[in-house]
């Protein structure tokens, strides 16, 4: 961050109006300092290396070939800069797209849709998240992974109570029980069962907020194809 507390963010996207768009929208939250904007991988692997910025938002396709740039650059991102967080945008609820920016590890990892772009108190949480080793996946990709695991009842997934699915897609966005309380209006004691359950039934640790991210999209991954 800066000297003023401003998160420090550089913006990769292709579309000139977008990118404009998002960045005038950030700047004016008061919150982030962006310092350079991009339209191709490799301008925003420059951009990161020259400026160390605390976090990086982009766009999932970008030029040359509109693919899984955003992924590339953001697993090189993190490798060579592991201190700069970095969420990725797009178009699509596709789950194959989260799993494999999440593939080797969900630290300073985030995915979310770019109608999600709209709502900048989400973008900005999403934006210092990640810049603090956290992870953010928007949730309706966590509806649509949780509906296909949900549907094979020898899946544990479908032994979930409905609100136990509502606290798993809360923790999912990297909420801590304090804010997975405010969210669903619940109190602390009965967020921890509901947690605790979860846990359980997925047999997997209940331990940290963020490894509880990795381990859920682990879990997920598991059966995934």
């Amino acid at each position: 961050m800066d000297e003023q507390g401003f998160l420090r963010v550089v913006i990769a996207e292709d579309n000139y109006l977008v990118r404009e768009g998002i960045r005038r929208l950030l700047e004016d939250s008061g919150e982030i300092d962006v310092v350079a904007c991009t339209g191709n991988a490799a301008e925003l692997l420059d951009a990161v290396r020259r400026f160390g910025p605390d976090a990086v938002l982009t766009d999932i396709r970008m030029p040359p070939g509109h693919h899984m740039e955003g992924i590339e650059a953001a697993r090189e991102i993190r490798s060579a800069h592991p201190e700069t967080g970095v969420v990725v945008l797009s178009q699509h609820a596709d789950q194959s797209y989260a799993l494999a920016l999440f593939a080797d590890g969900s630290a300073g990892l985030g995915y979310l849709l770019k109608d999600r772009v709209g709502d900048l108190e989400d973008l900005v949480h999403a934006l210092r998240e990640v810049r603090a080793g956290g992870s953010v996946i928007d949730p309706q990709i966590v509806d649509t992974l949780v509906r296909r695991r949900s549907a094979s009842s020898a899946n544990p997934l479908g032994t979930l109570s409905p609100r136990e699915l509502e606290v798993l897609r809360e923790m999912a966005q990297g909420k801590t029980n304090a804010g997975i309380e405010q969210s669903l209006y619940l109190s602390s004691s009965t967020v921890e069962k509901h947690v605790n359950a979860i846990f359980t039934k997925l047999r997997l640790p209940a331990t940290g907020v963020h490894r509880r991210v990795a381990a859920v999209l682990a879990f997920l991954q598991k059966d995934a194809g």
